[in-house]
């Protein structure tokens, strides 16, 4: 378990975005704070997950979506699985129940999105690196009505499922994909239209991107 954060120590930060313009863009915010480090920014979550071991990070400001074949919800539960490992703050401009659900239950401690402010950045990384929940309020709102209608939400591997339906992929495809059989990702389907009040895969595509669940 992470060691409590020490309100007057600096704070450690490794950096995770696929994208040259917005790893530097963050440096150049983040730096001003007197209190933050960066001790290193990488492209890919494979290299977050190294990384994360060896430098010494207080906090990895992580991305969803990487070029490689890692997702930044995959690489934050390796990094948040080891012991006395950093904390692990989403910055993403993702916000589907689907994005925020997968990196939450994948123990990230805090889910940003990059048009926060800058003072809103630097406070969400001062909570997450003392072990505190630092939720967008908008996403804050997502998983409270989530919570609230629990009977007709999609499950993660649900909406999984449906993402991936919804990127064209076939039954067999989705199979393969998730390591599911193909009757497992049938029966997924029929909960999916259950629950959405649909009776084909289009409409559950349809109905599932009109209410944020999954993005197109």
């Amino acid at each position: 378990m992470t060691a409590p954060f020490a309100p007057d120590s600096r704070v450690r930060l490794l950096l995770a975005d696929d994208h040259p313009v917005v790893r530097a863009g963050l440096r150049a915010v983040l730096e001003t704070e007197p209190d933050f480090e960066i001790v290193a920014d990488v492209p890919t979550a494979e290299e977050a997950v190294r990384l994360a071991e060896r430098c010494d990070a207080d906090v990895v400001l992580m991305d969803l979506q990487f070029g490689g074949r890692m997702l930044g919800s995959q690489a934050t539960a390796e990094i948040t699985a080891r012991p006395g490992g950093p904390r692990v703050l989403i910055l993403t401009t993702y916000d589907t129940d689907a994005d925020i659900l997968a990196a939450i239950e994948s123990g990230a401690t805090g889910y940003l999105l990059k048009d926060a402010p800058p003072q809103e950045l630097a406070a969400a990384v001062r909570t997450a690196a003392a072990g505190r929940s630092a939720l967008a309020p908008t996403v804050a709102l997502r998983l409270m009505d989530r919570l609230r209608t629990p009977a007709s939400a999609l499950s993660r591997r649900e909406t999984e499922v449906l993402q991936l339906v919804a990127e064209g992929l076939s039954n067999a495809a989705v199979s393969k994909r998730l390591f599911l059989s193909q009757a497992t990702v049938k029966s997924h389907l029929v909960h999916i239209y259950a629950k959405l009040g649909v009776d084909s895969r289009t409409s559950a595509v349809a109905a599932a991107t009109a209410q944020g669940l999954i993005r197109r």
